[in-house]
């Protein structure tokens, strides 16, 4: 275990993994309802190697005799309890960030520990996340609601995602040519590898639907000689970018258009983007995709890169109301909505779950190190909430709840591609 997946392990409230004999019956059966309420609770959630204690200390596991158990989770009252049992999937979230819920362990571990015996719980775990279903429904992503989405996730502050994210400010899985990669040098790897896929050649012309704070557009300018438009609806990123662009000179290669992807309009060589469509919705994928096609002439290449599913199914629902309003992680079915109709060709498709879970092992790593001046920024109801988000981010990667798909594309008659992928790790420019 290396530096970074260290710090990430270390970011719960401390402790270590525990082992003890026997399983339920160690610690006797339960005696109160609530007890008694929980421990059915555990069971939908396939018996987690978890030991919970109540606020009276009655202690519950449902985990199976002879299992090592990874954490200990204590809630603070009766009120927590039964809000967990009515709603696990998004109360946990909420009692946690309101310091309701400890947890002593690794809080990666423990949340990877209740993914598993979620997956594994089989139709018991599926009820949960219909109910989680019904009781959640995601916000929608039209003109307006997608503005409104974007704006409470990424304008909370420039200065915030300053201090975790690295020099590059990508907000984006990175790329690691080896493990020890750092993640500046990894960012980097990433824009090289995405500009190798788009076989990017000099004065080309490149369209960016949802930019970030620019790293990506600058990157292409700079190593690769083409021109970038690139666009994106939330105003602190634009403007980080603008002042970007012209401190490193390259404001007339780039233009930063505060617009909507929907409003995308001309011809260029090459389409890309980054992360954005996570915040699309499956419902306007056809119409993403119609404006990837007209962007495109037949010599033109286009990449989406995305978190992923390897079945349609939402995000979890706490991510989605806390963190990512609007977000949903498409299966590599779904994402065939976007191409198959504007019968544009699937090139390659790469898999860089693993890439994604030491990225988020990275950013958490510089979260930690900056929480008090995070806490001074916020609250520390806020330092919890983001500590549990970049957690269980991690946990879901390495768990293989989520994946990370890039998925390259042209239209159906574009002869004019790389004959192998030989080029995609030539050294760096």
């Amino acid at each position: 275990m290396n530096a970074v997946d260290q710090s990430a392990r270390d970011a719960g409230d401390g402790g270590t993994t525990r082992s003890r004999p026997g399983g339920p019956a160690a610690l006797g059966p339960p005696r109160s309802l609530e007890a008694k309420l929980l421990r059915r609770l555990l069971a939908h959630l396939g018996h987690p190697p978890i030991e919970f204690v109540l606020w009276n200390g009655e202690r519950v596991d449902a985990a199976p005799p002879g299992t090592e158990i990874v954490g200990r989770l204590r809630i603070a009252d009766r009120g927590t309890l039964y809000g967990l049992i009515s709603d696990p999937q998004v109360r946990f979230g909420d009692a946690w960030s309101e310091g309701r819920i400890e947890i002593e362990g690794d809080l990666v571990q423990v949340i990877e520990a209740v993914f598993r015996s979620v997956r594994h719980a089989g139709e018991q775990g599926s009820g949960l996340r219909r109910l989680a279903g019904s009781l959640h429904r995601p916000r929608r992503n039209t003109l307006a609601g997608s503005r409104e989405n974007i704006h409470a996730h990424y304008d909370i502050g420039n200065d915030f995602y300053a201090l975790w994210l690295g020099e590059t400010m990508a907000y984006t899985c990175a790329y690691y040519p080896t493990p020890e990669a750092t993640l500046d040098e990894a960012q980097f790897a990433k824009m090289h590898h995405v500009c190798r896929k788009l076989w990017l050649r000099p004065g080309e012309t490149v369209v960016e639907a949802g930019c970030g704070w620019g790293a990506l557009a600058l990157h292409m300018a700079r190593h690769y000689g083409v021109k970038v438009r690139a666009f994106n609806i939330s105003h602190e990123q634009i403007v980080f970018a603008r002042e970007r662009a012209r401190r490193e000179g390259l404001a007339s290669q780039v233009e930063y258009i505060e617009d909507d992807y929907r409003n995308i309009r001309g011809r260029y060589d090459a389409f890309v983007s980054v992360g954005m469509l996570e915040h699309v919705g499956t419902e306007h994928y056809a119409g993403l995709g119609r404006v990837a096609a007209e962007c495109l002439p037949s010599h033109g290449r286009g990449l989406i890169h995305s978190i992923g599913r390897n079945r349609p199914g939402r995000l979890h629902p706490w991510i989605e109301k806390r963190i990512f309003p609007g977000a949903y992680p498409p299966s590599l079915a779904e994402m065939s909505e976007i191409f198959e109709p504007q019968e544009l060709s699937v090139l390659d498709v790469e898999n860089l779950r693993l890439h994604y879970a030491r990225t988020l092992a990275h950013w958490q790593a510089l979260f930690e190190a900056n929480v008090g001046r995070v806490r001074t920024m916020f609250d520390e109801k806020f330092v919890r909430m983001w500590r549990l988000y970049l957690a269980g981010s991690i946990a879901s990667f390495t768990t293989g709840g989520l994946q990370l798909f890039q998925v390259v594309f042209a239209p159906q008659d574009n002869n004019d591609i790389p004959w192998t992928r030989a080029h995609l790790y030539e050294p760096s420019g």
